[in-house]
This record gives C-alpha cells, sequence and structure tokens, in this order.
C-alpha cells in the first residue's frame, strides 16, 4: 500500500508540474518572433536614436538650433556621445535576426531590407566615429564578444558594394514581410531609398575619389527618390506609445535648446514661411509675421556675456506645450523621424550637376528641392508675405547662383535630420580649405574651446577601453590618437 501510495503521489506531482509549466506561461511574450517584428523594431529604435541625437547634437552641431544649458556640443567641448554609439549597435542585433531568417526562408528581398537599414545605421557611426566595429560587430553567437574596427575606407566600399547588392534583389522580387513602418510594403519605394543612400554616401566620400561615374550610373539607370511620397521617414503617432520621442520629455528639458540666431537670421532675410514651422513664436502668433516676428535667436557657443543664450523654443512640430498652440491646432502633422527625404535627393542632384557628374540644369534641381523641403513642412505662406512658392522663389533673394547656395538651402532643409546637418558641415568645411570661409552662411561658434576648428569626430566611448581594450589600441593606433580634432580616412 506504502508503494502504491507513493507512485500516485509521484503522478500527481509530474501532472502538476505539467500542468503548472502549462499555465506558466506568459501569453503576451511570444517566444518566436517574426522578420517583420524584427525589422520593424531595427526601425523605431534606430529612428529613435536619430532624432534624439538630432535634438542633442546633429542640430547643434550644424548651428540650426543652440544650447541653453550645457553647451558642450555648441562649444566644442565634445565627448564620446555614447547614446549615439550603442543606439545604433543595439537595432543591428535585430537586423542581424532578419538576415539568418531571409536566408532560413530563402527570401533574398528580405535580407535586402536588411542591408538598406544596416547600411543607414552603420554609416552614421562610421560617419560620427571613424574606424569602427564593422565586419566582425553583432557576432556573438560566434564568440566573438571583442570585434576589431575596421578600417573607414573598407567600411564605406563595402557599404556602397551591398546597397548595389540590395537593389539588385529588390529588382528579382519583392520580400516575403507582413508588415513595413516605414514604407507599409510599398517594396519600390525600399528600392528608391537604397539607391538615394547610395548618392548620399557617395557625395561624402567624393573629396577622397572620383564618383562621378557610379554617381551618374545610378541617376540614370536606377529608381531614386521622385516626390515627397518617397520620403524615408518614421510616422509616429500622437499617442503613446508611438509618439514622437521629445513629446514626452519635461519642459525644461525641452527648453534646453532653442532656435539658433544663425538660422533665424537667415530665414528672415528670405521671409522664409519654414522659420514658423522650426520655431514658435513668442507671442503665439502664427498668423502675422509682419511687422513683428516676436521670434529670436539664440547664438551657439558658451554662455558667456559675448554669447547670447536667449531664444525662442523649437517648433510646433516637435513638442506640445500645455495650454498652448499645438501641431494639430495648425492643421499641421507632428514631426516625423527623418532618415532621407527627396529635398535632400534634390539637392545632391544639383550639386552633382553644379560639379559636373550629371547632366540637366542645377537651378531645377535647386528650386526643386526648396519647394520640396517647404511643401514636406506644410509651410503656409500667407503670413509671409507671400502668394506663391513661385513669388517666394523669384523675389525672395533665394534664387540659384552659385554652389554655396545649395549647400546653404540644403542646410536649412536638414532641420532635425539626424546627424546629417553635422556631417554635411563638416564636409562643405573640409571642401572649403578646413576653413568657414568657404561657407558664408556659417561661422565658429562664439566664445568655443576649439580655436574656431570644426571638430571632426566623436571620440570612442569610454566602455570600449575597458571592454574591448586590445581593439580599441588598434584604433587608436590606427587613425592616431582618440579625440574630436584626429583626422579620419574620410576627412583627411
Amino acid at each position: 500500500m506504502k508503494n502504491v501510495l507513493y507512485i500516485l503521489l509521484l503522478l500527481g506531482g509530474l501532472a502538476a508540474c505539467q500542468d503548472f509549466e502549462e499555465i506558466n506561461q506568459n501569453p503576451n511574450e511570444p517566444t518566436e518572433v517574426s522578420p517583420d517584428v524584427l525589422l520593424n523594431a531595427s526601425i523605431r529604435s534606430s529612428v529613435n536614436t536619430s532624432v534624439d541625437a538630432a535634438f542633442l547634437l546633429g542640430n547643434n552641431a550644424a548651428q540650426l538650433s543652440t544650447k541653453t544649458l550645457r553647451t558642450e556640443v555648441d562649444d566644442y567641448n565634445w565627448n564620446a556621445f555614447p547614446t549615439v554609439w550603442q543606439g545604433f549597435y543595439d537595432p543591428l542585433t535585430d537586423l542581424k535576426g532578419v538576415s539568418d531568417f531571409a536566408e532560413e526562408l530563402e527570401d533574398p528581398a528580405l535580407e535586402a531590407l536588411a542591408i538598406i537599414m544596416r547600411s543607414w545605421i552603420f554609416s552614421n557611426l562610421t560617419n560620427a566615429y571613424g574606424n569602427i566595429p564593422y565586419s566582425e560587430a553583432i557576432n556573438g553567437e560566434n564568440n566573438e564578444f571583442n570585434p576589431a574596427y575596421d578600417d573607414q575606407e573598407f567600411i564605406y566600399m563595402d557599404l556602397l558594394d551591398e546597397l548595389q547588392r540590395a537593389n539588385n534583389l529588390l529588382a528579382e522580387g519583392d520580400p516575403m514581410i507582413g508588415s513595413d513602418i516605414l514604407f507599409n510594403r510599398e517594396f519600390g519605394k525600399w528600392r528608391k531609398f537604397c539607391n538615394s543612400l547610395r548618392l548620399r554616401l557617395l557625395m561624402m566620400v567624393s573629396n577622397k575619389m572620383d564618383v562621378s561615374s557610379e554617381f551618374s550610373q545610378i541617376v540614370n539607370n536606377e529608381p531614386i527618390m521622385e516626390s515627397n511620397a518617397d520620403n524615408a521617414v518614421f510616422n509616429y503617432l500622437n499617442t503613446f506609445p508611438n509618439e514622437f520621442l521629445l513629446i514626452p520629455l519635461k519642459t525644461g528639458d525641452f527648453d534646453a535648446v532653442a532656435i539658433s540666431s544663425t538660422l533665424v537670421d537667415l530665414l528672415e532675410d528670405y521671409n522664409d514661411p519654414r522659420l514658423f514651422r522650426y520655431a514658435r513664436p513668442d507671442n503665439e502668433d502664427f498668423q502675422n509675421y509682419f511687422p513683428d516676428s516676436s521670434l529670436t535667436g539664440a547664438d551657439n557657443g558658451r554662455n558667456t556675456e559675448t554669447c547670447s543664450k536667449i531664444g525662442s523654443r523649437l517648433g510646433v512640430q516637435y513638442y506640445n506645450y500645455p495650454d498652448l498652440t499645438t501641431a494639430a491646432d495648425l492643421g499641421i502633422d507632428i514631426a516625423d523621424g527623418v532618415i532621407m527625404t527627396y529635398a535632400e535627393v534634390q539637392f545632391l542632384l544639383a550639386e552633382a550637376t553644379a560639379k559636373g557628374w550629371i547632366s540637366g540644369d542645377v537651378e531645377t534641381y535647386y528650386r526643386s528641392g526648396i519647394e520640396a523641403s517647404m511643401v514636406y513642412h506644410q509651410v503656409d505662406l500667407e503670413p509671409f508675405g507671400w502668394d506663391s512658392f513661385d513669388d517666394f522663389y523669384t523675389n525672395s533673394g533665394v534664387a540659384y547662383s552659385a554652389v554655396t547656395d545649395i549647400w546653404e538651402q540644403k542646410w536649412v532643409n536638414s532641420f532635425f535630420h539626424g546627424l546629417e546637418p553635422y556631417f554635411d558641415v563638416r564636409r562643405w568645411y573640409i571642401e572649403s580649405g578646413n576653413s568657414w570661409d568657404g561657407i558664408p552662411f556659417l561661422d565658429a561658434p562664439c566664445s568655443n574651446v576649439n580655436d574656431d576648428q570644426l571638430p571632426m569626430r566623436f571620440p570612442y566611448p569610454g566602455e570600449e577601453q575597458s571592454l574591448n581594450p586590445i581593439n580599441y589600441q588598434n584604433a587608436v593606433s590606427e587613425i592616431g590618437e582618440d579625440t574630436k580634432n584626429t583626422r579620419t580616412w574620410l576627412t583627411n
């Protein structure tokens, strides 16, 4: 009888364990994920990093906005900015999963989407830091926890090759994927984004090599962005948890960044209606620019007696103040997470035409870029005294006369475009003989701590020195030293 009792108890215990295993499963936490879940997670995460970088770094380093508190970015007292490093490396893990799914499902077009997002992320990282972990990065499953740093030239050439491969893969068919938060499964737009990104990278590297042939080949033979409908932007929602990244900020944290005096002065000279999209009038009057816009710009640089840090708030697209005008009140959309726009492509084509890489009319591309930027920002021309865009272009003073006009309007368009405005300003600075003299709309920030020199890169995060010391030291030896002024292959 005792043996029978023990057996019954044992069987009962086993049954209870089995029942416990069945009920101890959280239905809200799936044990398996699909490739679209991983792709969408990587898009959301990387775009969030880009928006955060635009607010704290990119806009301020390019003098589109300015920090009124903690002015290290403005005055060139730069550190490693580790949130950029970590924020862009993290989503690469999800993209590795997408690539694994693509191989398992024998879906080369799915691999193309992973390549495009991976290339955009890595281009941000290498543009910011120089040599970075690339070919051995995100390979922990093979016990590679201390990845070597690749040379920036190798990274750039490989990114361009990979993007060409992605274009070819998408030309063969669409990926088998259920959802896509970037282009809503319009895969032709993925291909246009892919080739437009190739144009951006070619322009960025054009000071190092002749890119005219490859640039021309893409423009003449491959699909690129053709209108604002092709913009690579992540559409945030108006409610938690997918609202624009800055909306949940405390008011004081958002107010730590103001519109820059450099941008305000330029837009006021042109009576440019984008001024009321990029900045909020202090008097909340969005319908009467004349005679008093009630809008001021703060100076980039240190908070000193010679550097004014009093400036108007950033525009209604980027934050909702209690009891003040919102984007919805004006009938415009909350800001997107911008990866790349049609307007940027038009400015790239304008500059390429001016430099003789492609045929066409420079002014046509240039004008189209300005118009696309205004349409995208849903500007209101009337408060600025313009009857139409033609009226603005003809009579404001923006009409094309030199390649620096393209730079200027590309700079204006790049407001809140991640780190891209800083990367562009750096390219123009180098192209102008490492001088501000060749960039007529910019000058060194007041009272900066870098002898009026534009920093060339972000230093590596401190954790690399402790977690990956050998490869970190090898990378530093390769570039010379780990400082903000160290020249990389791209900036040397």
